[in-house]
């Protein structure tokens, strides 16, 4: 195997002193050097999920204003204001279920939960009385916080445990899919190679040698795409183990995914993107040195749209919505929410430029606004589309709802 140095450094005075989770660093090393270089799948998966150093076994959330990174629900309540104005549509469509129940894989510390719950209060929405809100989450101290911050907010008594039995209403996973781990290929001297981790002394570097598995090829093959030369991407092969599982959650209702990402011919043109999508998030910082702080920087990669579409379908769902997310806020209410504050006369001018500044950055198509929201359908309603899916941007085209 060859290896090659690593990505480059990311500095700053609130950055140097960040360091890694030692330990685990020394564990992942340790296993390099016994069995030599890893798919990059296990060093991502072990510097995120570890249980003993992992990125998200942390006892506090990352994402927040305090974190490595902001999610649509950390930017401003609206978002899950306008999430539950559609999750009112939803249960409208499937005859108003009680329990309807939301199932949040990721959940964090309730940031969506209590925007959401407080959405359906304001509006007087009758679905409040029928929801239960269910969080799934990998750390159990955080579905201790989560508890206690929807108990505080007045809405304990719609917790309720996730467990194995499907649900009627909505499996929801916002910003969950672009952490799960990926292999990294590239075609090098007219050769299909997947990027190994291994060892330059002491520090993790890139090894190229033919891919631990065929279905990585497989994968590509099967959506047509063919790598350039000199071109470096991700596949995320495990990416059909979690749709399965999650779809295997719902007896009747959606699958509804919101994730920055693009269909394959987008996610892997050799123009656009020739260097893949990998990124490390730290202190509100994006860089590519994915090697450094171990434990201690969250990594992602861009969600294949095609595949996640392959694998609801193999899980027995069926398409139901596909648009950006700033179709999907503006379907949903969002514009309706802003001018309804602006012409509250207890709303502060700080308030509402506030509410204006975060709605722009929610739907703005060169940031979080063209994030993608996906929507699968197991036994659901024939009808027409759901109002956040039947919105399309004048200057867009061409995506899909149903």
């Amino acid at each position: 195997m060859e290896l090659s140095a690593g990505f480059r450094r990311v500095s700053g005075p609130d950055v140097e002193d960040v360091g890694e989770e030692a330990g685990l660093a020394a564990r992942i090393r340790t296993e390099i050097a016994t069995a030599g270089p890893i798919p990059f799948a296990r060093f991502m998966e072990l510097a995120l999920y570890d249980q003993d150093g992992g990125y998200y076994r942390a006892a506090a959330a990352r994402p927040g204003p305090t974190g490595d990174f902001l999610t649509a629900p950390e930017t401003h309540p609206i978002f899950g204001h306008a999430l539950a104005r559609h999750l009112e549509s939803v249960w409208d469509r499937l005859g108003r279920p009680a329990p309807f129940v939301v199932r949040e894989h990721g959940a964090g510390n309730g940031t969506l939960a209590v925007a959401t719950l407080r959405g359906l209060a304001s509006d007087g929405s009758a679905l409040l009385d029928a929801i239960r809100y269910q969080p799934v989450e990998i750390d159990s101290r955080r579905l201790d916080a989560f508890a206690a911050r929807l108990s505080e907010a007045g809405f304990g008594d719609a917790v309720e445990p996730a467990d194995a039995r499907p649900v009627i209403g909505v499996i929801l996973a916002n910003e969950v899919l672009d952490a799960l781990p990926v292999h990294r290929v590239g075609v090098r001297d007219g050769r299909f190679l997947e990027r190994f981790v291994g060892l330059d002394g002491d520090a993790f570097a890139d090894a190229w040698a033919p891919p631990s598995t065929p279905a990585l090829q497989e994968r590509l093959s099967a959506e047509g795409v063919t790598l350039s030369e000199g071109q470096s991407a991700e596949v995320c092969l495990v990416l059909d183990d979690w749709v399965a599982s999650a779809a295997a959650g719902l007896a009747r209702g959606l699958l509804l995914l919101v994730d920055y990402g693009a269909p394959a011919a987008d996610l892997y043109d050799p123009v656009r993107r020739p260097h893949g999508s990998l990124r490390a998030y730290l202190r509100h910082r994006v860089h590519d040195d994915v090697y450094r702080h171990v434990g201690r920087q969250d990594l992602t990669a861009h969600v294949d749209v095609t595949a996640v579409t392959a694998a609801a379908e193999a899980a027995g769902l069926r398409p139901v919505g596909l648009s950006t997310q700033a179709e999907f806020l503006v379907g949903s209410g969002a514009e309706d929410l802003l001018r309804a504050v602006q012409a509250d006369p207890s709303t502060t001018l700080e308030a509402y430029v506030q509410l204006r500044a975060a709605l722009m950055r929610l739907l703005d198509p060169a940031a979080m606004g063209r994030f993608r929201v996906m929507a699968f359908g197991r036994d659901w309603p024939a009808g027409p589309p759901l109002p956040a899916f039947a919105y399309r941007l004048p200057a867009r085209g061409g995506s899909a709802s149903g």
